[in-house]
């Protein structure tokens, strides 16, 4: 099946009720894919660490397995239930890694298999406007039923490979976490009276403040994860870290000219891009094929 293919077909409102099986349900994210599924009429399931026993019960007869558990224990997960599933079950993930959980659901599933990566916390009320990158596997057509709920509840399907999305993660996700967590530390240490900073402060700010205090908000152990999930994301942030000491140093020696051709090089580099981002941010959300411009042997 194409690209085109898995986000083109429409969705029904009629639901034929699946028997699904979530692997780590009780957590937050496996919570919010259980109620809404639940919400439709599929009947839900929920295996945890504790529940292996019953393993053989709640994954031979499952039609969908879905994976939510911590980055750290995915893959190992993946293993250790495609001992149990039949070749017709569908078995997908929903972690913020694709590669590694993806090559090993092929690897030790012979069925259909899928990465999911839902682009939102599990506060949100409904997937109504939330963007579902996939990563189609192996016979894509026995997921078509997920994909077409997701897109009945408004949620914004984005095609790529395993690969490309952790490349592209890379940059939108663990830099920028590391960004958030670098600047709520910082706050902390200096001991900013947020309350009040906020009564005087810019519309940026107050973005970013609400989007620092939601990161805190998170389990510590996903915000870290989501940091040293892999080499290449450490490499990033580290690359990164490197680039906030070199602009310190140039303001510590007040080098001013120093400091306005980083910016000009920089206000090239977007305005040289700007076309390319600008008009989807003014946009409503709608479904669309992920063709990320870049090259293999990127490096960051």
């Amino acid at each position: 099946m194409t690209n085109n293919n898995l986000i083109s077909k429409s969705a029904t409102n009629h639901v034929s009720p699946r028997q699904i099986t979530i692997i780590g349900g009780r957590g937050r994210m496996g919570k919010l894919f259980k109620e809404q599924l639940s919400l439709v009429g599929h009947n839900v399931s929920i295996l945890e660490h504790e529940d292996w026993e019953y393993a053989d019960k709640l994954l031979t007869q499952a039609e969908l397995v879905l994976v939510s558990v911590p980055i750290e224990y995915t893959v190992d997960v993946i293993k250790r239930a495609a001992k149990y599933l039949s070749y017709n079950t569908a078995l997908c993930d929903i972690t913020s890694v694709k590669t590694q959980p993806t090559q090993a659901m092929l690897e030790h599933h012979s069925g259909p298999v899928m990465g999911l990566h839902p682009m939102f916390g599990p506060n949100i009320k409904s997937f109504l406007g939330q963007k579902v990158v996939i990563c189609p596997g192996r016979n894509d057509d026995s997921f078509q039923w997920l994909l077409d709920f997701l897109k009945s509840q408004g949620g914004e399907l984005i095609v790529c490979t395993p690969e490309e999305h952790d490349q592209m993660m890379v940059i939108v996700q663990a830099t920028q976490h590391f960004c958030r967590f670098s600047l709520g530390v910082f706050l902390a240490q200096v001991k900013v009276d947020i309350e009040q900073s906020l009564t005087m402060s810019t519309p940026n700010y107050r973005q970013e403040i609400d989007i620092v205090k939601r990161l805190f908000s998170q389990n510590p152990n996903l915000c870290v994860d989501i940091m040293l999930a892999t080499e290449e994301r450490c490499n990033a942030i580290s690359f990164l870290a490197d680039t906030y000491s070199r602009l310190a140093k140039l303001v510590a020696t007040k080098d001013r000219d120093a400091l306005i051709q980083e910016f000009e090089n920089t206000q090239i580099f977007f305005e040289e891009k700007i076309n390319t981002f600008i008009q989807p941010l003014n946009t409503t959300p709608r479904q669309r094929d992920f063709k990320p411009q870049m090259h293999t042997n990127m490096s960051i």
